[in-house]
């Protein structure tokens, strides 16, 4: 079960991450805010490699690195666009759907599939991170679905969601062939330096925000190499559909924070997402 700990820090961590990124979004370039979470991550977890040393690298190592890589630093920027171009109300509850499609991509990367009870514990996970994060029931449930056939934002969505069931899958296959401790470094760096091109175009003249800004830029760093830390050591531990499944429930863990930190409302109406998140939980860690 100590998978289970390290998957709730996780969970945690990203809900943390949302917080504090959501701060910086104030008064900072979304772009420039989105490199920081991967550039200020990089000395937490790097610490952790003067203790643990580089290990052998196996011959998986780099095509994972590569294309998990380029596709986090595509999905950053598509998921960028997708609310730029839509609603939030259509387009986040759309990327609840990872665990699903990871049904389909675990079993074709890494070979692992969950059982019964491990498989509805992910079901009613992703139900209740969807009606969690649809904040505008008034307009149907179906709405994001509805708005995929006309358009652009929730589509780019939906395509990063299952981007994202790649990537994780990827991620095991790079802790298979380096270490839980050096393969975060690894493909962190290579997204910090992906980055490097966009920030320089998309947020030209702005990059000093990072040197005024950094009192609010460090948590977000640390906060999102714990998360990544945590992950990949649940993920090194169980299957990776059950890990990201219970990422998921950081929707919950957001909800009471932004209750709490930013006053927002809505509260009562999100715990039946929350409460069924939870019975989802209760089936993967007790009978999978």
């Amino acid at each position: 079960m100590s998978w289970f700990f390290f998957a709730f820090l996780t969970a945690l961590f990203r809900s943390l991450t949302d917080v504090t990124g959501k701060f910086g979004l104030k008064n900072m370039d979304e772009y420039i805010v989105a490199w920081s979470l991967f550039l200020f991550a990089l000395p937490f977890m790097g610490l952790l490699l003067l203790f643990t040393g580089i290990p052998e690298i196996g011959q998986d190592f780099w095509i994972a690195l590569f294309i998990s890589g380029i596709a986090n630093v595509a999905t950053n920027l598509l998921y960028m666009r997708a609310i730029k171009v839509s609603d939030l109300s259509i387009t986040i509850p759309l990327i609840t759907f990872t665990p699903l499609f990871m049904l389909i991509t675990s079993p074709l990367i890494v070979g692992e599939f969950p059982n019964l009870y491990g498989l509805l514990g992910i079901l009613l996970i992703v139900g209740g991170s969807y009606i969690l994060n649809f904040k505008e029931s008034n307009k149907g449930y179906l709405a994001p679905f509805k708005a995929l056939l006309r358009e652009k934002g929730p589509r780019l969505m939906l395509l990063v969601a299952f981007i994202w069931s790649i990537t994780a899958n990827l991620d095991k296959v790079g802790i298979e062939n380096s270490s839980v401790f050096f393969w975060p470094v690894a493909v962190n760096s290579f997204i910090t330096l992906g980055f490097i091109p966009v920030v320089m175009l998309r947020s030209k003249g702005k990059t000093r925000q990072i040197t005024s800004n950094l009192q609010t830029l460090l948590p977000i760093g640390l906060f999102h190499g714990l998360m990544i830390i945590t992950q990949m050591v649940a993920v090194s531990l169980t299957l990776v559909a059950y890990v990201i499944s219970i990422k998921r429930t950081s929707a919950a863990i957001s909800v009471v924070l932004g209750w709490l930190i930013f006053r927002e409302t809505g509260l009562r109406e999100r715990l039946t997402g929350s409460l069924i998140m939870i019975g989802g939980v209760v089936l993967i860690t007790l009978f999978s």
